[in-house]
């Protein structure tokens, strides 16, 4: 049996691609909930309607799904792109692509100018997911999967907890400033975007910093660069198709929680009864509490794994998040104890963590990014449907976000078909073995 890996042994290469991956991913968490924190009132205000009203909730779900949508293409193409040209080059481009529209998202004037900034910047947090897996799981030890996947995912979640740290701080700024001449309507949260600028200066650093990793620059050099048809051919199409299913359903039910919740926490009655700025900190706290557990969630879903294997314990953590729902949705609750429920699907979400390591090893060098970029991601558009749909239907949030907990059932029948690993000390390549 390999003796267990120690920090020491951590070459600097690793530590750089490490640190290059991590800071990409608590960007991604900064970039893609800035817009969560100020949808209600920004969205109301560029399509002229009411916060809360039914025009304003259904843009709301139409520029998530947007958002949603271009994550899943980004997914997929840059995931070709990391194939093709490299994890390095393709990081960068990534992160550059989701600053730069982002960042234009303050200069929006009509709800649909969002819409389009938004899935624009999908687009590479979508690619960026796929690149960084792909980069750490071919530099670092396959024994440390399972933590890495907990700490890539905790940078996910460090962002989140930034962008709610920005969106308390824009209480502070003037809803309208003039500025030579010019009115600008809903500054604070316009400069809200602007927070999402700072991820450029990361890709200076990997340029200089980061290199190609070695299996990448030798199946490059010695292997014809198989075609996205080719997930769907021989014994990789099994894996393809259920790893699509786990992956749509799943984050179909998570990012409706994930979107919706936050809206449903804000329309109960006491805090409905707030003034403007004060609803606006108790709705950051409690998004801020999720994220904050969700780092609990994560290591625990590293633990899982480390002595279940991955497959258990996604399928665990799925059977979590259903409970935890459905307690919290089943039947009307006060804000408080609203709050304090949170906490559990904070942990369940610890399974997403999980397929940052689980995912890349299932397909072959040259079709890595691609292959887990696009199975992942297009979950993405499943989720995207998901938000429309519960953003319009009838039914108030609560009921919605109750019954869309029970698409995590389909997703748990796909897992059990999926392979597992092999267990990490037994581990000499990424290629993953099947237990049956």
């Amino acid at each position: 049996m390999a003796s267990q890996p120690k920090l020491r042994d951590i070459s600097g290469q690793q530590w750089k691609s490490g640190a290059a991956a991590w800071l990409g991913w608590m960007f991604d968490g900064l970039d893609m909930h800035l817009y969560t924190l100020v949808a209600a009132g920004f969205v109301a205000a560029l399509a002229h309607s009411e916060v809360g009203s039914p025009d304003a909730r259904s843009k709301m779900g139409y520029i998530q799904a947007a958002f949603l949508f271009g994550w899943a293409i980004g997914g997929g193409f840059f995931g070709r792109l990391g194939d093709i040209l490299g994890r390095s080059k393709a990081l960068i481009l990534t992160i550059l692509t989701y600053t730069l529209f982002t960042g234009l998202s303050f200069f929006a004037t009509e709800w649909w100018h969002l819409l389009i900034f938004r899935f624009l910047a999908a687009l590479g947090i979508g690619g960026e997911w796929a690149v960084g897996a792909s980069l750490l799981s071919e530099t670092w030890p396959s024994k440390w999967r399972p933590w890495l996947a907990a700490v890539l995912q905790s940078g996910v979640n460090l962002g989140v907890f930034l962008a709610t740290i920005a969106g308390l701080a824009r209480t502070l700024l003037p809803v309208d400033v003039t500025f030579y001449g010019f009115s600008i309507g809903n500054f604070n949260d316009r400069a809200l975007f602007l927070v999402g600028l700072f991820p450029a200066l990361l890709t200076l650093w990997i340029r200089r910093h980061v290199p190609e990793t070695d299996d990448w620059s030798k199946a490059s050099k010695n292997e014809v660069t198989p075609g996205i048809a080719d997930l769907f051919k021989g014994s990789l199409a099994r894996i393809t198709i259920l790893t699509i299913l786990v992956c749509g359903f799943s984050l179909t039910a998570h990012w409706a929680f994930q979107f919706w919740a936050i809206q449903h926490y804000r329309s109960l009655p006491e805090i409905l009864a707030l003034d403007q700025a004060e609803k606006d900190r108790q709705v950051a706290w409690a998004f801020m509490l999720i994220n904050l557990i969700a780092v609990v969630g994560n290591f625990t879903a590293a633990i899982l794994a480390r002595f279940l294997g991955y497959r258990k314990a996604i399928i665990l953590l799925f059977v979590a998040y259903i409970i935890g729902m459905f307690v919290t949705y089943g039947i009307p609750r006060d804000a408080k104890t609203t709050f304090w429920l949170l906490t559990w699907m904070g942990i369940a979400q610890g399974v997403f963590g999980l397929f940052t390591m689980y995912l890349p090893p299932l397909f072959p060098t040259l079709l890595r990014t691609t292959g887990a970029g696009f199975c992942y991601n297009i979950g993405r558009i499943a989720a995207a449907t998901g938000t429309i749909v519960f953003g319009v239907i009838s039914m108030d949030q609560r009921t919605a976000l109750m019954y869309s907990s029970l698409l995590f059932i389909p997703a748990i029948l796909a897992a059990f078909g999926l392979p597992e690993h092999k267990r990490e000390e037994e581990l000499d390549s990424l290629e993953p073995s099947p237990t049956d």
